[in-house]
């Protein structure tokens, strides 16, 4: 199938024909090719024992269609106390590159298999984007912390790099990476801090834009989908100013139902920011309850807030997950002033935000 155009929502195919596998996913861009990767949940089927099978990456002229580059970090299934093993919860890929040490660093979260309490990262290398990428740490909780979902940034001027990530259940954490990217340096800031789930942000996304800095999290309610929360800041270490719900059309409060995975500010197309996001349970109804009912009803032992039909409180809940079929929601950002905002599209093309064209230093 040849699309010429994005869909948000819908299911989305590679040039072979298959569901796309690049969830919780970024893009990388080099030497005109974009590149979007991500957890392959192809084998995460309700009853299968797996959380991942490796990272994927595809490869695209025109973000439209993707040609499957197969698994760039494969899972590895013989060894249960690898955080490669598939029952092993790694999460979130993110890649950068690094020009002092020509070397792409992968940072990976892994909750470990069966806990949700302590959450590390491991770090891997390679001389080409595409790998093979070798692990050069692992179990590491930065700063001594428990760390959760997070993003990674290079400044493009001094090329120090930047590891926004979830102190879990509690604060968002900016940690100055060491000059090899390969783990942190101590020097650090806390930012929204909150008592506990679902008001912890969580699933950051930086990015900047005439000098500002911005940071999309979300809150932390696992796969069910919650309201988006974005902030600004003259610094990457803040301080930031929360600037509410960037969906503020969403009458469900769900980010239309979906979750931020990553802020990719196109190479050439001049201010045209694209917010990535995963629709992890698509089989969840439009007319959702607000989520934080939801999760307080669960916390309670109580049967979620019935939406109408005697099926939607058990979706509500997000049984029967089944993250091998989740969508994607690519949304363009439009800026209110200084303010971002991401409207609904049905369908939406590149080329209509081409009037100014910049070029890749890079290429």
């Amino acid at each position: 199938m040849t699309y010429a155009s994005i869909h948000p929502g819908q299911t989305w195919l590679d040039t072979n024909g298959e569901r796309i596998q690049a969830h919780g996913g970024s893009l990388f861009f080099e030497n005109g090719t974009f590149y979007w990767y991500g957890e392959n949940k192809e084998k995460t089927t309700p009853g299968s024992g797996n959380w991942h099978w490796g990272v994927r990456a595809y490869s695209s002229t025109d973000l439209y269609n993707w040609d499957d580059l197969g698994l760039i970090i494969p899972p590895v299934p013989d060894d249960p106390a690898s955080p490669l093993h598939p029952a092993q919860k790694m999460d979130r890929p993110h890649i950068i590159y690094n020009e002092r040490t020509r070397k792409y660093v992968c940072w990976l979260k892994v909750m470990g298999e069966g806990s949700h309490d302590t959450q590390a990262s491991t770090v891997l290398v390679s001389d080409g984007f595409l790998g093979p990428y070798e692990i050069v740490r692992s179990g590491l909780t930065p700063l001594g912390m428990s760390a959760g979902d997070f993003d990674l940034v290079v400044d493009p001027e001094t090329q120090k790099a930047f590891y926004y990530f979830e102190k879990v259940h509690t604060d968002l954490v900016c940690a100055e990476l060491t000059d090899d990217y390969t783990d942190v340096s101590g020097e650090h800031s806390l930012h929204f801090p909150h008592p506990s789930p679902p008001f912890t942000r969580e699933a950051p996304a930086h990015f900047e834009r005439n000098g500002t800095h911005y940071l999309v999290t979300s809150g932390s309610t696992g796969y069910f989908p919650n309201f988006s929360e974005v902030a600004s800041a003259p610094d990457y270490h803040g301080p930031w100013t929360v600037l509410g719900d960037p969906h503020p059309d969403d009458p469900t409060r769900t980010s239309y139902r979906s979750q931020i995975s990553c802020v990719f500010k196109h190479p050439v197309v001049s201010d045209l920011y694209i917010a990535l996001a995963d629709r992890w349970l698509p089989q969840l109804p439009e007319d959702m309850p607000d989520v934080y009912e939801v999760m307080a009803a669960m916390s309670r032992g109580e049967a979620p807030p019935s939406t109408g039909s005697s099926d939607r409180s058990a979706m509500a809940a997000g049984l029967g997950e089944n993250t091998a079929i989740s969508d994607y929601v690519w949304l363009p950002i439009r800026f209110d002033g200084d303010v971002p905002r991401i409207d609904w599209l049905d369908e939406w093309r590149v080329e209509d935000f081409a009037d100014t064209l910049a070029t890749d230093p890079r290429s």
